[in-house]
């Protein structure tokens, strides 16, 4: 009984923290609800340009999903996932109070990843968050062409 009551605790301190560090990692989420209440149709043809879909989906995710920084994540994990949107809505709203970087390991995006960086990064719309850290497309410490191929060869 004594090992079932020090797992529990265990167990729960365990989840408790990963929400708090969750939650931090995505600070960044609360600016981008700002600008976008701020400008909803500019928003609007900022997620139908970064995403490729149209206005009509655009919509169609915003009037389903509470927040509009909440409508951008969930297109960019499905953009990260390899999944249809209609899936990421379905983890998101049986997880939304979890945070963030449970939903996106339920969608296989794993802690650590490439992918769950980019996500902690900021969003890239017009740039956004990621461009403003140097984190963009082609930018980083990749090795680049013909680097690292010895001396003189």
């Amino acid at each position: 009984m004594k090992r079932l009551g020090i797992l529990m605790v265990l167990v729960f301190s365990q989840v408790s923290f990963a929400q708090v560090v969750s939650a931090s990692d995505f600070d960044w989420l609360n600016n981008l609800n700002i600008e976008a209440e701020a400008d909803s149709s500019g928003f609007r043809a900022q997620l139908a340009t970064r995403f490729r879909i149209g206005d009509a989906d655009v919509k169609a995710v915003l009037g389903k999903i509470g927040k509009k920084s909440d409508a951008y994540m969930v297109l960019r994990l499905g953009e990260l996932s390899h999944r249809p949107v209609d899936d990421v809505m379905s983890v998101y709203s049986a997880n939304r109070k979890k945070g963030w970087g449970v939903i996106a390991k339920q969608l296989g995006i794993k802690p650590g990843s490439r992918e769950f960086h980019a996500l902690k990064r900021g969003h890239d719309l017009n740039g956004g968050m990621e461009k403003e850290r140097g984190h963009f497309s082609g930018e980083g410490k990749g090795k680049g062409n013909n680097k690292n191929k010895g001396k003189n060869k």
